[in-house]
C-alpha cells in the first residue's frame, strides 16, 4: 500500500526566488466524501487520476494511489466531477534533502499560499525555509477537496488565521 506522508504549512514571504520549477494545475473530484477522495488532475500537458484514503495521525499520513491517464481521458472525467474545480500553480522548492511544493491558488481561492513537504516517516526531521508559517497538518479546510466546496475567500478571518 503507497502510504503519503506530509505536512503542511502557510507560506508568507519569496519563495519564488528559490523555485526550480512551476506548473499550473487544475483539479476536480469525482468523489470527495470525508475521508475519501477521487481526484482528477490536469498539470500542465499530463493529467492524473489519484485515490486517496482517510488520513492517519492527525492529518500526517494516508492511503494514495496515482495513474497519469489520457489528456482526453482526463478531460473526459473532469466533466463528471462535483461542482467548482481548484485551480493553482505549484512551485517546486528546495530546501536541505527536501522539495517543498508550495501551492498558490487562483480564483475563488485566491490569497492562499500553502506548502507541503513529503517525508519518509512521521518524525523524519526536515530544514524549516523562512518562507514557512503556521503549520496548518490536519486541518481539513486546507485540503483541496474542502477548498473546492468551502474556498478561501469564503472564509472568516478566523478561518485565515488558525
Amino acid at each position: 500500500m503507497a502510504l503519503e506522508i506530509e505536512r503542511k504549512f502557510l507560506v508568507a514571504g519569496d519563495f519564488k526566488r528559490a523555485a526550480t520549477s512551476s506548473s499550473h494545475i487544475v483539479q476536480g473530484y469525482i468523489c470527495s466524501q470525508q475521508g475519501r477522495t477521487v481526484r482528477v488532475r490536469l498539470r500542465d500537458d499530463k493529467c492524473y487520476l489519484t485515490i486517496k484514503g482517510p488520513s492517519r495521525h492527525g492529518g500526517l499520513t494516508r492511503y494514495e494511489f496515482e495513474k497519469e491517464i489520457s489528456r482526453d481521458e482526463g478531460l473526459s472525467l473532469l466533466s463528471i466531477c462535483e461542482p467548482g474545480v481548484v485551480e493553482k500553480t505549484r512551485w517546486l522548492v528546495p530546501a536541505g534533502s527536501h522539495v517543498f511544493e508550495v501551492d498558490e491558488f487562483f480564483a475563488d481561492n485566491a490569497g492562499l499560499v500553502v506548502a507541503e513537504v513529503e517525508l519518509r516517516s512521521e518524525d523524519e526531521d526536515f530544514e524549516h525555509p523562512d518562507f514557512l508559517r503556521q503549520e496548518v497538518t490536519g486541518l481539513r479546510r486546507y485540503y483541496n477537496s474542502s477548498l473546492r466546496r468551502h474556498p478561501y475567500k469564503e472564509w472568516s478571518e478566523e478561518e485565515k488565521h488558525p
